[in-house]
């Protein structure tokens, strides 16, 4: 079966509330066939985003703390993002990929344990967990928090590259998992890794995963969609991506996001 044709849109240091506006103009136009799936690689800066299921007590940030705090209509509990952290955001259309909400994050965590592999990093999933683990400790080093709405896609993964964990557990309880340790690439390499060396393997695993011949398009200057017929009516009236929808979080350790 060839593959279909899909967006890349790699984009820099973006703040979380533009991706996810972004997010949701890309899905109407998905959801329109104005454009096809299309995958969002980024990185944030320092923000602490809120899944459905967040319970208050898991947060416990510093007053002086420097983060953006973002309640999200994804499933999950609480997560963190921040420089040095792969995000990505397949806008897909299930329709085209088996109507499956626990299989897409099934594919979801396959991509990431491909890219880990491609880095010499031995990944896996953990029974009764979501998200993407090493093993022996177990110590999570990919979250996985979804919404789907009509069957599209939005929100997806956050790969830990090369940052400070200290977050996680310092400023909340991630993924409403008192016990659950995180690791980064970098740190089980044992050298720095940059985000920049990640995207490319990201974007490939994505690709074979689902099936798409990935087309870079032009992210131009911040994070909006590029001109093209038909982008700016759909993206000026996004209210299919914005109606409810099916959430799923997924995270959790032996006790982990």
């Amino acid at each position: 079966m060839s593959a279909r044709l899909g967006y890349l849109l790699n984009l820099g240091r973006t703040l979380y509330r533009d991706a996810w506006e972004l997010q949701r103009s890309l899905a109407a136009a998905v959801s329109q066939g104005a454009i096809p799936d299309t995958i969002v690689l980024v990185e944030h800066p320092p923000v602490i985003t809120l899944g459905r299921r967040t319970d208050e007590r898991e947060l416990h940030v510093p007053v002086d703390a420097d983060v953006e705090i973002v309640e999200t209509d994804r499933g999950g509990k609480s997560t963190y993002h921040g420089p040095g952290q792969l995000v990505g955001y397949p806008i897909l259309d299930l329709n085209r990929h088996g109507r499956d909400v626990r299989g897409y994050c099934r594919d979801l965590e396959e991509s990431v344990i491909r890219t880990l592999a491609a880095f010499g990093i031995e990944a896996t999933r953990l029974e009764g967990l979501t998200g993407v683990w090493l093993e022996r400790p177990p110590r999570k080093i990919c979250s996985i928090g979804v919404h789907i709405s009509r069957w599209i896609t939005t929100h997806g993964y956050a790969l830990n590259v090369d940052l400070d964990l200290a977050p996680f557990t310092e400023w909340i309880t991630a993924c409403g998992l008192d016990d659950a340790a995180f690791t980064t690439m970098a740190g089980e390499l044992g050298r720095p890794l940059a985000v920049d060396d990640v995207r490319p393997t990201a974007a490939a695993a994505l690709a074979e995963v689902f099936g798409l011949a990935l087309e870079e398009a032009p992210a131009g200057d911040g994070a909006g969609l590029w001109p093209q017929p038909v982008h700016e009516r759909i993206a000026a009236t996004p209210t299919q991506a914005r109606r409810s929808g099916e959430a799923v979080g997924v995270e959790q350790v032996p006790a982990s996001r």
